[in-house]
């Protein structure tokens, strides 16, 4: 990835370019910060993390870019204390003058950065990703705007684990700021989404596997935002029929106390027993986009059902909420997926499945900013200097994603031969 540049005769012209572009593109971002000696390392270490080299942490990246200089580039990172929140603006425009619009997509997903010791800020024993299982690392909460398979991150926020919220020593070590409280990776990701509409950022839709889509208070927060929603969910999500009523309590004879709790029509069922019946033609196959290998397809079956997320009634804990598409997914080995989701009831089938699987977005950008620009490459102890290294791999993967587009502008206006 860190090879894409334009294409010119001879490699001096590539690189005046490239410059050209680097700094024009990366002024607004100067301005927002407080000291001309951070304007001028700001730079220097994104150049780092967009140079060559196997290894991006501190003092391989000096020893390139700026030899002689390690403890002024480890400085800016780590102790020196600038906000990123005007930075993380001008990350959102950027976003959105590339990848915004109705189409794009607002990716919800979290990335682990494993670790092998115990001071590195909110490390602790918990599931990764990267390695498909329990083990010690970070967590980020992980914001993505996405369209036409062109992701860009705009926000990584560490999730904070109760040990270290609870624990004012390690906090003090790691420079935790006192207004941060132990918050779910789902209440971060909530907030975060609320600052970019807020933002006036244009995109269509949020989207968010089961770690996020399974939490009542998750959905209804994104429909309080008056925002679409497609959502992974457990086989186990309750559902009702769509034509469930739910009835009155009627007050009791004897003039006691009058119940609270109405009475449903219908039980509910699991998502993965209201398509177990369901006959193979129920199914239908949905290519929702070209892979490396072919066209990407699965089967899909889709049916309105009320989400069993609302009040209590009598003889379950939660009665029908809001109406939403029940999805299922089944892959070519067998394996049923579940997903909720807000969409319009006249909504197609494809139009489902392909905003369904628009989340894997996510998951190259993560991919490439590990392998390419070095997110976990770096030792971050403290919680500024983890949030200043998120945000500049952003910065960087951010300008890519400039260039590359950049590029095929110039190649779409090229005349025919």
């Amino acid at each position: 990835m860190t090879a894409v540049k334009p294409t010119f005769k001879n490699d001096e012209l590539a690189e005046e370019h490239w410059e050209r572009e680097f700094e024009h593109w990366i002024a607004p971002f100067l301005l927002e910060f407080g000291y001309p000696s951070q304007q001028k390392w700001g730079p220097i270490y994104i150049r780092g993390l967009l140079g060559p080299g196997d290894r991006k942490s501190i003092e391989p990246m000096a020893a390139r870019v700026c030899p002689g200089e390690t403890q002024q580039l480890h400085h800016f990172l780590s102790t020196s204390r600038w906000d990123t929140a005007g930075h993380e603006c001008v990350l959102l425009e950027k976003a959105g003058a590339l990848v915004g619009g109705k189409t794009a997509h607002l990716v919800i997903d979290d990335t682990a950065i494993p670790k092998k010791g115990t001071h590195s800020v909110g490390v602790a024993h918990q599931y990764c990703g990267q390695l498909g299982k329990n083990a010690n690392c970070q967590a980020l909460v992980s914001i993505t705007l996405a369209r036409d398979e062109v992701p860009v991150p705009v926000a990584l926020r560490l999730y904070l684990p109760k040990e270290w919220a609870h624990d004012p020593a390690r906090r003090r070590r790691a420079k935790v700021p006192e207004d941060v409280v132990f918050r779910t990776k789902w209440q971060i990701a909530l907030a975060e989404v609320e600052r970019i509409v807020r933002s006036g950022i244009e995109f269509g839709d949020v989207l968010a596997d089961a770690g996020y889509g399974a939490c009542a208070a998750f959905r209804r927060g994104l429909s309080d935002l008056k925002l679409r929603w497609a959502v992974g969910v457990n086989p186990n999500q309750l559902v009702y029929p769509k034509s469930v009523r739910v009835t009155a309590p009627e007050r009791t004879r004897s003039g006691g106390r009058p119940p609270k709790r109405g009475k449903v029509s219908a039980a509910p069922k699991k998502a993965k027993e209201v398509f177990s019946t369901r006959a193979k033609n129920g199914f239908k196959d949905v290519q929702w986009r070209d892979g490396t290998k072919g066209p990407l397809s699965a089967s899909f079956a889709a049916i309105r059902v009320r989400v069993a997320d609302g009040p209590k009634v009598i003889g379950h804990n939660h009665g029908p909420g809001e109406e939403a598409w029940l999805v299922c997914e089944e892959r070519a080995n067998g394996v049923r997926k579940y997903y909720l989701s807000n969409y319009p009831p006249d909504t197609d089938l494809g139009t489902l499945a392909s905003a369904i699987k628009a989340r894997w977005a996510c998951e190259q950008a993560h991919q490439q900013m590990k392998e390419e620009l070095g997110l976990d490459h770096v030792e971050c102890r403290s919680w500024h200097a983890l949030h200043h290294h998120a945000l500049l791999t952003m910065m960087a993967f951010a300008f890519l994603q400039h260039l590359r587009n950049a590029e095929k502008n110039a190649w779409a206006q090229r005349p025919a031969a």
